[in-house]
Order: C-alpha cells, then structure tokens, then sequence
C-alpha cells in the first residue's frame, strides 16, 4: 500500500498473527505478484511523475504505481468491480487503481508500453508476424482516395 521511510512498500511485508499469549504462527501474507520483475522495469520509465503537493500538503500516503498497477491488473483479469477490490491485497483502493489506471492511459502509458513490450520481443525474436492482421479498426482508412 503506502511506502515507508526506507522505501519498503506494504507487499514487501508478511505480519505474524500474534494470537493468545503470542502462541499463534499463523501467518498472512500477499498474493504473488502479477507484474514481474521484467515487466515493471519497462512500465516505471513511462509512468508520469507524481503531481506536486498543493500548499505543501500530501494528503494520504500514496499507494506505490507498482502496487496500482499490480491491482489493476487483478481487476482486469479477474472481471472483479473496482469498488469490491479487497484493500487487504495490497493495492490500494479500487477507486485509487481505476483514477490512476484512467490518468496512466490519458497520458499514453499504455500504448507507450504495448510498444515496448512488442520491441523488447521482436529484439528477442519471440514475435510472429506470420499471422497478424490489420483492419479498418485498426488503420484508419481514407476516403475518396483509389
């Protein structure tokens, strides 16, 4: 969730219930993550920077872009409501996921990834292109010229 004076965010953490009398070991921790290691070092570089505080006020401690994007991706691919993401995950809130997934796509982070993603494979020679696909949905088409 929020990040720490040593820059260690909540999912870097794992909490030991205490239970009665501290004899309890059960343990909780966070699901894996969905964003790996590699992925996120192409997504850091085009993620805008953090607005400047307003009269030197912060507000809440913000929720780290890796951790969001990581609840982004759980609401994507789970089809869950942004409201009903649990906080309890580690990502934040669901309206904080969906306000800076909205924000990350104004600015063209998505589309600045989907590039990179597709030059880190071709460099790798993991695309084919054998089979791709083009379309009026995809190319604008023009009128009146033959």
């Amino acid at each position: 969730m929020s990040t720490g004076a040593i820059g260690v965010s909540v999912r870097d953490r794992v909490e030991v219930g205490a239970g009665c009398g501290g004899m309890s070991s059960s343990v909780s921790s966070l699901p894996p993550r969905l964003i790996s290691d590699e992925l996120w070092a192409l997504v850091e570089p085009l993620i805008p920077p953090r607005p400047p505080a307003v009269h030197g006020r912060t507000g809440r401690p913000r929720t780290s872009d890796r951790d969001v994007l990581e609840g982004i991706a759980f609401v994507l691919s789970t089809g869950i409501g942004w409201a009903k993401l649990p906080t309890e995950l580690g990502y934040g809130s669901g309206w904080t996921c969906w306000r800076r997934m909205r924000e990350w796509a104004e600015a063209g982070v998505f589309d600045q990834l989907h590039r990179a993603v597709l030059d880190r494979l071709g460099e790798q020679g993991r695309l084919d292109w054998s089979r791709a696909s083009l379309d009026s949905v995809s190319v604008r088409a023009k009128r009146g010229v033959r």
